[in-house]
């Protein structure tokens, strides 16, 4: 059932967001600097839990001029066009190739923020097969960021983007860190599938929009409706790809070092920044030393101290393989 609600400026970002609208749209009551919006039980859900969210980043304490600018996106993309002889297990020549793949939206939202942006062809841009208005607007976003975060970003993603940059004559983007949800669902677990809609469902997550091929050629024929639609679709990629994310976090053994950037005098989780961090009574071991553990009681990672906890006296004596 719809029921209205009270939001404030940010409240209303998300909502305008998950919406695919621009707040904009949307006016605050009279005498008042608050909204009064009918929403949906699923809407509301997803309110709750980005109250939620944004309450737990400030029981972190985290310095959020400090915090790393960590990209959540995702691309679509026009498939290949050629000319084939059958279905299966085809080769396809370069004079074969009618015309080639080309962007058609992106998604995008920096992680804690909840403002969602996003880009989409206008139709005579699809018609024309012309990318570089959109491409640009997602090169300013990769210049911003210090980490991008996509589901097979690295195989796909990542790569066609890049290939988008330089055929539209833009520089590559200033140094980023990259994670990946694909490898590390692959090299962390065992799922039956590792498709990010799969993921989703094992998690507990709303899954992704239906489609299917006939959007495409929709899009391809610079259709107003697909196109929006695709746009909708790009967009619950990425609010779902931050869910997933933030349940894998704590299993990333390699997730980039939060703390390098936050430049606190505190120790803090390299996941997530909090200095809520507990000892676990264990420790890592090397082959000349030993490191205590502390677990963050906040996103749940586990890390090592730097400082050895092997006495210095007792080193001389270690002896070890060859």
């Amino acid at each position: 059932m719809n029921k209205k609600e009270t939001l404030n400026d940010e409240e209303m970002i998300f909502i305008a967001s998950i919406r695919g609208h621009k707040v904009e749209s949307y006016n605050k009551r009279k005498d008042s600097d608050k909204y009064r919006v009918r929403i949906s039980d699923k809407e509301r859900e997803m309110l709750n839990n980005h109250r939620s969210m944004q309450d737990h980043i400030t029981e972190l304490k985290i310095d959020k001029s400090k915090f790393p600018k960590i990209l959540i996106f995702d691309i679509e993309t026009s498939p290949l066009s050629a000319y084939v002889w059958g279905r299966f297990k085809q080769f396809v020549s370069l004079d074969q190739t009618i015309s080639e793949w080309f962007m058609l939206s992106w998604s995008a939202k920096w992680l804690n923020n909840p403002n969602m942006m996003s880009d989409v062809l206008t139709p005579e841009e699809a018609l024309r097969e012309d990318d570089s208005r959109i491409t640009k607007s997602m090169w300013h976003l990769f210049n911003e960021a210090d980490i991008i975060l996509a589901h097979n970003g690295q195989r796909f993603d990542t790569p066609r983007l890049n290939s988008r940059f330089l055929i539209n004559g833009l520089m590559p983007p200033t140094p980023y860190r990259q994670i990946d949800t694909l490898k590390v669902a692959k090299e962390n677990f065992g799922f039956s599938s590792n498709k990010l809609d799969a993921l989703a469902g094992y998690l507990g997550i709303e899954h992704k929009s239906d489609t299917n091929f006939l959007l495409w050629k929709r899009c391809l024929a610079g259709e107003q409706e697909a196109l929006d639609y695709m746009l909708a679709y790009n967009i619950k990629d990425v609010e779902i790809l931050e869910q997933v994310y933030l349940k894998l976090r704590p299993w990333i053994k390699n997730h980039p070092n939060i703390s390098m950037y936050l430049e606190n005098e505190d120790e803090t989780c390299p996941h997530c920044g909090s200095s809520n961090l507990a000892d676990t009574g264990t420790f890592s071991y090397t082959n000349v030393s030993k490191f205590s553990n502390v677990r963050c009681m906040d996103c749940g990672g586990l890390a090592r101290r730097r400082t050895s906890d092997y006495p210095r006296e007792k080193r001389k004596s270690l002896v070890v393989s060859v």
